[in-house]
């Protein structure tokens, strides 16, 4: 087994990686995503309201994105990857078994942030060493990749909820079985810090954009991404809304949580692959078609719910893979753990702002959920080509 990141820095080097980091998300999205997929209805069962779930959901999403702005400046001015990545797994996945000891939804409440506390310290410097093997193989195949594992985690999880569930047991056992999944996820990681001790040493080019500050598209880009975070609904919110309504039988919710995940990962995959040869203008062409998923979700019967949690699950992969590949493209290496943390923050406080809004409009008007999920999606569309303008006005462009 290699202990130096830099003597086999070839392909092959990069795609074992690549892989490693990807069976930990496979292991932790199954924590994670396995929780995820049965939160809403969890908090439900708890006694809380469409309001609490959507400002619960909402803040959590602030946690998790907005304190990467804090933890990718710390990983860049310390260059400690590995230990802020092996952290923030740490927090992120022990608190999901955690849930299964709580007894009230404010409890319940503070162990959800928790979990995203996790994930907002270990994101930015992972994908910063995810973006030296990314170097290597293609910016969207490598995050692509890793991003498809990823939703294999994030489709065993529901689906193990959905069986434990439909078993008859409670929320509270289906929740304590992803202790299991949380330590593997532990240990995996650990070997890939023996494996690539110094995954920089991967890196093998320069991004598109010079090196300094960081570029003006790179700011017009988080502006596409926060919009389509506001207008992005968050799964518990739609789950809530399918529960409230009795419009599937419980175990049917995580069950479709993982059609999305699936969806998801064959996304990520796709859109890669489209991304290292046609450049930004994949961005506005999958968020195009995913912003239909809030009228198919909110507003139709059963079978085009399916339908829409579908285009749900497009409009994640995209944001998981070929959101971060952008950045990778559009920044200097050593600002990209700072620049993650930038997207990461505006993208936090975004989907806060925008999923506390859509939890007390649910309260009141699905369609006032659905138009403003609807309307701001679109409006993102116009920036993404303003990025593609720009990156063609300093010769960048694909």
């Amino acid at each position: 087994m290699s202990t130096d990141g830099g003597k086999d820095s070839s392909w092959a080097s990069a795609m074992r990686f690549i892989v490693i980091m990807g069976l930990v998300s496979l292991f932790a999205d199954v924590t994670y995503e396995g929780c995820r997929g049965v939160s809403g209805q969890y908090l439900l069962s708890l006694g809380a309201s469409a309001a609490v779930v959507g400002t619960v959901c909402g803040a959590g999403e602030l946690v998790g994105y907005g304190l990467r702005f804090f933890s990718g400046y710390i990983a860049d001015r310390t260059k400690q990857y590995w230990m802020i990545t092996i952290a923030g797994y740490a927090i992120n996945l022990l608190a999901v078994p955690a849930l299964s000891l709580t007894g009230n939804w404010q409890a319940a409440a503070v162990l959800l942030l928790v979990e995203r506390l996790g994930k907002a310290v270990r994101t930015p410097a992972r994908d910063t060493m995810l973006s030296y093997a990314g170097s290597r193989v293609g910016q969207g195949f490598g995050f692509g990749l890793h991003e498809a594992m990823d939703q294999i985690g994030a489709v065993t999880g529901p689906v193990i909820m959905a069986l434990v569930l439909a078993g008859g047991f409670s929320y509270r056992l289906a929740l304590a079985t992803l202790l299991i999944p949380a330590v593997l996820a532990i240990a995996i990681l650990l070997i890939g810090k023996l494996t690539f001790p110094v995954p920089r040493l991967l890196e093998v080019k320069a991004p598109t954009i010079g090196k300094g500050a960081l570029p003006r598209a790179f700011y017009i880009y988080v502006a596409g991404v926060s919009l389509i975070a506001f207008g992005y609904a968050d799964f518990p919110l739609i789950a809530y809304h399918l529960s409230r309504h009795a419009a599937l039988a419980p175990f049917w919710i995580p069950a479709l949580y993982a059609l999305a995940m699936a969806v998801d990962a064959a996304a990520a995959l796709a859109l890669g692959f489209l991304f290292d040869r046609w450049g930004f203008l994949v961005l506005p062409a999958s968020f195009f078609f995913s912003s239909f998923f809030a009228p198919a979700a909110f507003l139709m019967g059963p079978p085009l719910a399916f339908c829409g949690v579908a285009l749900w699950g497009l409009g994640m992969g995209a944001q998981e893979s070929i959101m971060r590949a952008a950045t990778a493209t559009l920044v200097d290496v050593d600002s990209r753990a700072s620049a993650y943390g930038i997207m990461g923050l505006s993208y936090g406080v975004s989907w806060f702002l925008g999923s506390a809004l859509m939890g007390f409009l649910l309260d009141v008007s699905v369609y006032y959920v659905v138009a403003l999920s609807l309307c701001t999606q679109l409006l993102a569309l116009p920036v993404f080509f303003l990025v593609q303008r720009e990156l063609e006005r300093s010769g960048s462009g694909s």
